[in-house]
């Protein structure tokens, strides 16, 4: 396995922000690790990668135990935090080549050259870091983290601060790094997590509350299926609860509406009749898919 994590607990004086955590991961995949702000993900992420002891419990990153064989597993692991630390001052290739330099890279200029052209760093690679945007400057800290060829891949918000184009561009690279490398990915953008990951697995008040995949979970905990119904003016909720099925109806936009039902039973007949009882016209109306947000939120509500 490249990521194996037994019984792990981390505590700061009283409060333990992981409680017996374990998981593992192996292979080419890209998993989304998920939780609440708060929930334990950086401190996992900073154990991982040898920034901080666990209190109690093992982890390994390649076969190498993070407490024995830290230099072993810096090695293995390419990782970009939360808060991007860069030399501001640096240019970008100066920076890159220096990245290459503590890894002891003996073809430093080339892999610099590859990382440019890898990130999208072609028209920024001659300018001060501190001169770059947010983005671009996400795209530095991704190209320092995978300049050494690790087996792993940390990432904890890499697409923070980037714009739509770049988004699409980042996760693409993510997702083609999952084919060849291990990725744990940190986010709170659930589209991202549905797009671009294999597997999740949510954290909550430092303990897993899921592990499976994106699609697995959200059929699991569905017990009820939502319809999308648009009408041709408005309607008043309490109304739309008396629609036999109906458990929740809740206004999306205009005159469009969610509602709510037992997975067991269709109610878009009831809908219709509905609809020629109070003379009004349906416009629309489909199965409103669930997303992966919807089982965040019941998985960590508290």
């Amino acid at each position: 396995m490249s990521i194996t994590v037994s019984h792990i607990s981390k505590t700061y004086g009283t409060q333990k922000a992981l409680d017996e955590v374990s998981f593992t991961v192996g292979g080419s995949e890209v998993v989304g690790f998920l939780g609440p702000n708060g929930a334990g993900k950086s401190t996992m992420m900073k154990i991982l990668t040898c920034f901080i002891p666990p209190t109690t419990g093992e982890a390994s990153v390649c076969g190498f135990d993070t407490r024995t064989a830290s230099m072993d597993v810096r090695r293995n692991v390419g990782y970009l935090p939360e808060h991007n630390p860069l030399y501001l001052d640096l240019y970008v290739r100066e920076y890159l080549d220096f990245v290459a330099g503590i890894h002891g890279l003996n073809d430093r200029t080339r892999r610099v050259n590859a990382m440019v052209e890898r990130v999208g760093l072609g028209r920024e690679q001659h300018k001060r870091i501190g001169q770059l945007s947010k983005g671009y400057r996400q795209r530095v800290g991704l190209a320092q983290a995978i300049i050494h060829e690790p087996k792993v891949l940390i990432l904890d918000e890499p697409t923070s601060g980037l714009d739509p184009n770049q988004l699409v561009e980042i996760r693409a690279l993510i997702k083609d790094l999952g084919r060849e490398k291990t990725v744990l990915l940190s986010t709170h953008i659930m589209q991202e997590v549905e797009a671009i990951c294999d597997r999740v697995i949510i954290i909550d008040r430092g303990r897993i509350v899921a592990d499976d995949k994106a699609s697995t979970l959200r059929s699991r905990q569905q017990h009820h299926e939502v319809i999308e119904v648009e009408f041709d003016r408005a309607v008043e909720a309490n109304l739309l609860l008396n629609v036999g099925g109906v458990v929740q109806a809740r206004r999306n936009e205009g005159n469009t509406w969610l509602l709510a039902h037992d997975a067991a039973n269709d109610i878009r007949p009831a809908v219709f009749r509905f609809a020629v009882e109070n003379g009004l016209q349906v416009l629309g109306l489909q199965k409103s898919e669930r997303g992966l947000e919807e089982v965040f939120k019941e998985l960590t509500r508290h």
